[in-house]
């Protein structure tokens, strides 16, 4: 089985109250840690691989960004556990190349956003057909297309609504999943029941934990930047503890 079907197959085995929980590793050791507690697959967050890198939310380059995502890749290959990538908004290259340099890092899904360089939600069927060139681009099997659903985030009037009316458009196009980031969970389960893929929620700092956000239908589970955070806090602890001593 190669690392897309992997991928793949685990989102499908997911079921109703059973998330697939992603770790976000910002880096190879961060990655070999979560893959050797027994993590079936892994999503870089972009936040942690750019704090990583030096660089604040949203402005690592691309080739800082897939070259991270690469190392990421590389370091769990020989554990077959698949990797999936938040490359943002595709910083600004055609959907070909997103998808050639995507997968020349050995990642095999990716996240991609609805909000533009201006921070506004992009209009959906510009967005629609945009995921779409990427999803023709990579063919129907080498790439787990997550749709990043941006309305609770940047302010919809009706969120909910809106994220609805965007993730149809997006499934249309082709999305595997589909990621309203920020919907609470009650929102969730309205999600869940009416789209036909599975629902990407987030767990961090505030937010329910993994088992809550599966109970209220998410199908999948990430964490954002927030792994990262913590470790880079835990860091600056034992920072200051050292300079103490």
């Amino acid at each position: 089985m190669t690392p897309a079907e992997r991928l793949r197959r685990l989102h499908e085995e997911t079921r109703p109250g059973r998330a697939l929980v992603l770790p976000g590793p910002w880096d190879a050791a961060s990655a070999v840690a979560f893959a050797e507690a027994g993590h079936a697959a892994l999503a870089t967050p972009s936040h942690g691989v750019s704090a990583a890198l030096g660089y604040a939310d949203g402005a690592c380059p691309a080739g800082e960004m897939f070259a991270a995502v690469g190392r990421i890749v590389r370091a769990v290959a020989d554990r077959e556990v698949p990797v999936s990538a938040d490359i943002e908004r595709g910083y600004g290259l055609p959907p070909a190349e997103i998808v050639e340099r995507l997968l020349a890092t050995g990642a095999v899904g990716c996240n991609l956003e609805d909000t533009g360089p201006d921070g506004r939600l992009v209009d959906p069927e510009r967005q629609a057909e945009w995921l779409a060139q990427v999803r023709t681009a990579a063919g129907p099997d080498v790439l787990y297309l997550n749709a990043r659903v941006d309305s609770y985030l940047r302010g919809a009037a009706d969120p909910l609504a809106d994220a609805l009316a965007r993730a149809r458009r997006y499934v249309a196009a082709g999305a595997d999943c589909v990621y309203p980031l920020g919907a609470p969970t009650d929102d969730l389960r309205v999600l869940a029941a009416e789209l036909p893929v599975p629902v990407n929620a987030v767990s961090d700092a505030g937010s329910p934990a993994p088992g809550e956000l599966a109970a209220a239908g998410a199908r999948r589970v990430t964490f954002g930047g927030s792994l990262a955070l913590r470790s880079f806090r835990e860091v600056a602890a034992l920072a200051r503890g050292l300079k103490e001593t």
